[in-house]
């Protein structure tokens, strides 16, 4: 198939929900290697975005998605793209590319608005796949890729996160070259079930400070919830919560030898730049990691090989609750 001129990766989401459709990028690239590759994200996921080397522009849709009608039609017809790929559907984006008359536009058959604003539907359920994310992704794109399902190996070697910032002299400074240098992100935001903070306390009470140095991550608002916690108490343990915009952060935490995490971006991104990254899930479909496990040739899992019930809708997750510090702490060990 020949490759196109331009094509827009529309992916207008979180964090870990952008790391995992940069492979996407990385196929495109490698199939068609003359296409110059747009990705329409976020302004908070631009850096992540910017970072890798398989996209040649970043398109702001909280620009664009402020702007009226008439204004954002103007504004889409410059971006003078041949294709489009609704990796993330959203009705406004769709219509637009619609409306300038974008040549291909693709999107699963999922959203009926796609059946009128795209013009090559994929059939393409996400919700009771077996497949992880990266693949679903892939998936989407298999009639111009010509692969079905990708295996989880081969989509290790297509984040392209190359362009990663030199790290900050200043948070260097703190990590310990004769130590273990662990990042600990307790909060999620609300993106995915939580281990639970006193966990985390736990989990810094058992690594010795003479091999380990631990820095808690997180917004300055989680920060703030914490703060009391007594996780800051440990003398090896510093605080780093709300001190880095997202660039300095992914290159502190490529500068680090690992992360624990449950399934957040910090956590997707630590799989992706190589550092060690351990995640800690639930067993509960489609939340399970089976479908969001992190990716990387140093990443791993915890999880209760259990049927869960009982916090299917809310938590906290007992299921996560239960998996202890020592396991972690096992894991680190045998990972590092």
């Amino acid at each position: 198939m020949k490759g196109f001129k331009r094509m827009v990766i529309s992916r207008t989401d979180s964090i870990g929900d952008v790391i995992l459709s940069l492979p996407v990028a990385g196929m495109m690239k490698k199939m068609f290697p003359e296409t110059e590759i747009v990705f329409l994200g976020r302004s908070y996921t631009r850096d992540v975005i910017e970072a890798c080397a398989n996209i040649d522009s970043f398109v702001n849709w909280d620009d664009i998605n402020a702007l009226k009608d008439d204004e954002a039609v103007r504004a889409f017809k410059t971006l003078e793209a041949d294709a489009i790929i609704h990796i993330f559907p959203r009705r406004r984006i769709a219509k637009l590319a619609r409306k300038v008359r974008i040549p291909f536009r693709m999107g699963t058959t999922n959203r009926i608005y796609h059946w009128t604003t795209c013009n090559n539907l994929v059939r393409l359920s996400r919700r009771n796949s077996d497949l992880h994310e990266a693949q679903l992704n892939l998936k989407l794109m298999a009639s111009l890729t010509g692969t079905e399902i990708l295996p989880i190996e081969e989509i290790k070697k297509l984040y392209g996160l190359s362009k990663v910032a030199p790290p900050d002299q200043q948070f260097i400074a703190l990590t310990d070259t004769k130590k273990f240098n662990l990042i600990l992100h307790p909060k999620s935001k609300g993106s995915a079930r939580e281990w639970g903070i006193d966990n985390f306390i736990k989990l810094c009470g058992i690594l010795p400070p003479e091999k380990y140095r631990i820095f808690v991550s997180g917004t300055a608002e989680e920060g703030r919830m914490i703060n009391n916690s007594g996780i800051f108490e440990h003398q090896h343990v510093t605080d780093i919560t709300g001190k880095m915009n997202l660039s300095a952060f992914m290159s502190f935490i490529r500068h680090c030898d690992g992360l624990v995490a449950a399934s957040t971006g910090p956590l997707h991104l630590a799989a992706a730049l190589g550092t060690i990254a351990i995640g800690i899930y639930p067993p509960i479909r489609p939340m399970h990691p089976g479908r969001w496990a992190p990716i990387g040739d140093k990443a791993t899992f915890l999880v209760k090989d259990k049927e869960c019930q009982k916090c299917r809708k809310q938590g906290p997750c007992e299921c996560m609750l239960d998996i202890s510090p020592e396991e972690v702490k096992e894991t680190l060990i045998r990972m590092s």
